[in-house]
Parts: C-alpha cells; structure tokens; sequence
C-alpha cells in the first residue's frame, strides 16, 4: 500500500492558499484518477485505488497543519504501511514558484507540518515532493503570506508544476524515488524552456 498525502489545511479560507499546494496536488491527481476523497476515517478525508496495479492510498489530514502526523500516523499503523511507501506532498518557502524537489528522509525544514508527521511516525525515512511557493515579495509577514493566495502572475506556473508534482508522485509509486527524484530535482517550470 502507497500512502500519498497532500498536506494542508481544511476549510473554504484556506483553500487557495499557499500553504495548501499540498491539498492541490492530491486533488488534481485523484481527479486525473477518476476518484474523490470521500473516505473520513484517520482525521482525513482520504480514497483507497489503484494506479499502475498497485494499491494507493490518498490522503488530505484534515487535524490542521500542525496535526498532520495524527492522521498519518492512524492511517500508516491501520493498513501496516512501511515508511519507504510514504510519500509527503508539502509547500516550500525555499523553492521558487515553479520549482519541485523530491526528498527521501531528512528534517522539516522549518515545516510544522512535516515536523508533526516525523514526531508521530518516529522517523524522518519516509519521502517528500517539496512544491516550492517563494518568499514574500513585498515584506508580508512569513506566517501570513504561507497563508495568502498566490501573487497573480505564479497562477500560470503553478498549474503547471501543480502537473508536473502530480506525474512525480505516479513516478514514486511506479518506479520508485529515484525515478521521482530524477523527473522533479531538475525540472524548472519558470523557465519558459522547460516544458509540461
């Protein structure tokens, strides 16, 4: 079983925003799948498929960012998931808009939610597709531009890397993090050369 999860927050006002790149990515990759994520188990809103022949679990926790390891922790413990078949979808203020990085282990980075998710799995060896948001351009407040929508002119590029995070994702599933990481780790989707 493949556990993806998409981190962010629930609710109507924080739908667009930055912090939320996570929830997007999930959602564009289960609509691509035909499916919705109408399980409620595990603090989640989540949907059990297949891609590729091989079982897949999406998931979006629904706790809250700085929850997020509650919900993965339940669901990872339930259906006996090992660590090496977790991936992390999460924003990242370090990576430009139109920029993604696969990660395997490593810290949070800064990431509560990501910090919350190695506290309760007890591990930092699971994997991570990293969608870069920027930095705040016009000396906005970190915790209030994480939770912003994105400037107008990123809405373009984000669509695409939004994309491209969701083939990166059926890469590690299909192939592995090696695969995931050679795909997303050179991609740069602000340059108009790179294409999608």
């Amino acid at each position: 079983m493949y556990l993806t999860v998409g981190l962010g927050n629930p609710g109507s006002k924080y739908r667009e925003t930055r912090h939320n790149i996570g929830f997007r990515v999930i959602n564009l990759w289960a609509q691509s799948l035909g499916v919705r994520l109408t399980g409620r188990r595990f603090h989640s809103r989540n949907i059990r498929t297949r891609f590729q022949d091989k079982k897949l679990l999406l998931l979006r926790p629904v706790t809250y960012m700085n929850g997020s390891g509650i919900s993965v922790r339940e669901c990872a413990d339930y259906y006996d998931v090992n660590n090496d078949e977790v991936l992390v979808v999460h924003d990242d203020l370090d990576l430009p808009v139109g920029k993604a990085r696969v990660a395997r282990n490593g810290g949070p980075g800064g990431h509560k939610g990501v910090l919350s998710i190695i506290e309760y799995l007890g591990t930092t060896q699971f994997s991570r597709i990293k969608v870069g948001i920027g930095r705040p351009r016009y000396g906005e407040d970190v915790e209030d531009f994480v939770l912003a929508p994105f400037y107008r002119d990123d809405e373009n590029i984000l669509g695409r890397i939004t994309k491209a995070a969701v083939y990166g994702c059926e890469l590690f599933v299909s192939q592995g993090v090696e695969s995931a990481m050679n795909y997303l780790n050179c991609l740069n989707l602000a340059n108009k050369e790179d294409g999608i």
